[in-house]
């Protein structure tokens, strides 16, 4: 099921197709919503902003399909099956094989069955309440991604289990947005997705676009270190995103899946750099998972995928390839 039939289904409001321009002298349009707890901006070089209003309408039909709190969603579904085979889109399906590769690939720092630990928690409101340590570890006993099982396009999740699409269904959309405005003709474009950056393209004069990376002890909005994007996906992870410090510690949104607590290591955020976003995000979260030097060993053994990682006092590691993407 493609992203425009899934939002005619949902009869979701969609402005009329209009043809994208790549243009040097075409104008540069923004539109801005807020679907997956994210604010969404799309920037690109159009004649019309009616393309980019479209893509927004693919991001809310996208929320319809992938949110674990909406009714009838995939994920909703599949919670709510007591254990039985649920019938999923296409798209549903890709995204859980995907998250099993990368469950695979880091040992299962990364896994999508994180959701019993992560409703326990409150990271948002201001609360700075900690779960009960052993109703949380009764929770944690709950997360195997091995145990989701894919038959042709069913899935079948143990009662008790539950899904949180959380760490890779924004890189999702955000590659299915992107593909949709290439096929729209759009061949510049910037598209934030909160942590997840996407490009098309350069920008009209030739040049990459400029993403910074948040500092991790100032305000949102100032950097620490600014990177290029050449038409591919940077997404940064951490520790700075949501939290809250009680009594002396601080506790974040980046949970172990071992043990339901967020992670304790030395990193404060990591980047990473590939064509898909996808990807980018799935990893971002794994590598943070593993630490500086397992993390990096994750991301060398990966071809055309580059990282850096920030530690908590300021200092910096990248991959082999990544300083080709860092501005001096």
């Amino acid at each position: 099921m493609t992203i425009r039939k899934l939002a005619l289904m949902l009869a979701i409001a969609c402005v009329a197709l209009v043809p994208g321009c790549a243009r040097a002298d075409a104008t540069k349009q923004t539109t801005v919503g807020f679907y997956l707890d994210t604010v969404i901006t799309l920037t690109a070089y159009v004649e019309d902003v009616g393309v980019l209003n479209e893509a927004l309408q693919f991001c809310g039909a996208c929320e319809q399909l992938l949110s674990r709190t909406i009714e009838g969603s995939d994920v909703w579904r599949i919670y709510h099956a007591e254990g039985n085979p649920v019938e999923v889109s296409p798209d549903t399906l890709e995204i859980l094989q995907t998250a099993r590769q990368v469950s695979e690939l880091s040992g299962g720092a990364f896994d999508v069955t994180i959701a019993p630990v992560s409703t326990m928690w409150d990271f948002t409101s201001g609360a700075k309440v900690v779960p009960d340590a052993e109703a949380l570890a009764e929770a944690a006993a709950r997360i195997d991604y091995r145990r989701v099982e894919i038959d042709g396009s069913s899935v079948t999740l143990p009662e008790g289990m539950m899904i949180d699409l959380g760490g890779i269904a924004k890189g999702y959309i955000a590659d299915k947005v992107k593909r949709h405005l290439m096929d729209e003709g759009v061949e510049s474009a910037i598209l934030s997705f909160g942590g997840n950056i996407v490009a098309i393209g350069q920008k009209p004069d030739g040049s990459p676009w400029k993403v910074g990376i948040q500092d991790i002890d100032a305000p949102t909005g100032e950097y620490m270190l600014v990177a290029q994007n050449f038409g591919g996906s940077t997404v940064t992870s951490g520790i700075y995103e949501r939290g809250f410090e009680l009594d002396g510690t601080y506790y974040h949104h980046i949970l172990d899946p071992g043990t339901g607590w967020p992670v304790q290591n030395e990193l404060a955020s990591v980047t990473i750099f590939s064509d898909s976003s996808m990807w980018g995000d799935a990893l971002a979260t794994s590598a943070f998972a593993l630490g500086t030097e397992e993390g990096l060993r994750l991301i060398e053994g990966l071809e055309g995928i580059e990282a850096v990682f920030i530690a908590r006092d300021r200092s910096v590691t990248y991959t082999s390839g990544a300083q080709e993407y860092m501005l001096e």
